[in-house]
């Protein structure tokens, strides 16, 4: 009877060790802090980052409509994160940013999101906001490149999918080539 207690006792403990929450800081690479910007989504709405994101686990990308290369794909592959973390149920937000907001309307991001069959209920395309304060925006808080190319209507900017939760940069996937669409969806699983 003893043993039978003693890994009854072992089985619980190993169990609460394994619900405690992960260390984030020992898991994922990075560990920036995303800064502020008031946006207007492809509805036409406010959208405060960080603040409307605080309490929530979301990827983000930067994109343009226009673009020639990374962007269709890109936007792609969120789309099947967005499908695929649907029907693993987990609460997770989508958020694209644009680097050309002079030519990123939000009637222009809303047919580019329909383009891609994303679910607006929780992807927002975002716009409103300078051109120079998009680029300040993405080389702060992401470290990562966005501007205009001389003598064209392209832009040079990240082809990552970054993961966030609330206001924290946790990781980046580079997702031009092979995605790591099990790793990310994981990834999303140890936050739930």
């Amino acid at each position: 009877m003893r043993k039978i207690v003693s890994v009854f006792i072992l089985a619980v403990l190993g169990m609460v060790g394994c619900s405690q929450s992960i260390n984030l800081e020992e898991h994922f690479s990075l560990n920036g802090t995303v800064g502020s910007l008031t946006a207007m989504n492809q509805n036409n709405e406010k959208v405060d980052i960080p603040k409307d994101y605080k309490d929530k686990i979301w990827l983000a990308a930067f994109i343009f409509t226009n673009c020639d290369t990374v962007c269709p794909p890109m936007t792609m592959n969120m789309a099947t994160l967005q499908k695929q973390a649907k029907q693993e149920h987990l609460d997770i937000e989508f958020v694209s940013f644009t680097i050309d907001p002079e030519n990123d309307k939000p009637d222009v991001l809303k047919n580019f999101a329909k383009s891609f069959g994303a679910d607006e209920r929780n992807w927002n395309f975002l716009t409103g906001y300078d051109q120079e304060v998009i680029e300040s925006f993405a080389n702060t808080s992401y470290i990562a490149p966005a501007a205009k190319l001389d003598g064209s209507n392209q832009f040079v900017h990240s082809s990552a999918i970054y993961l966030m939760k609330g206001t924290t940069i946790l990781e980046q996937y580079e997702v031009s080539a092979d995605v790591p669409y099990e790793k990310i969806i994981e990834d999303i699983k140890l936050l739930q």
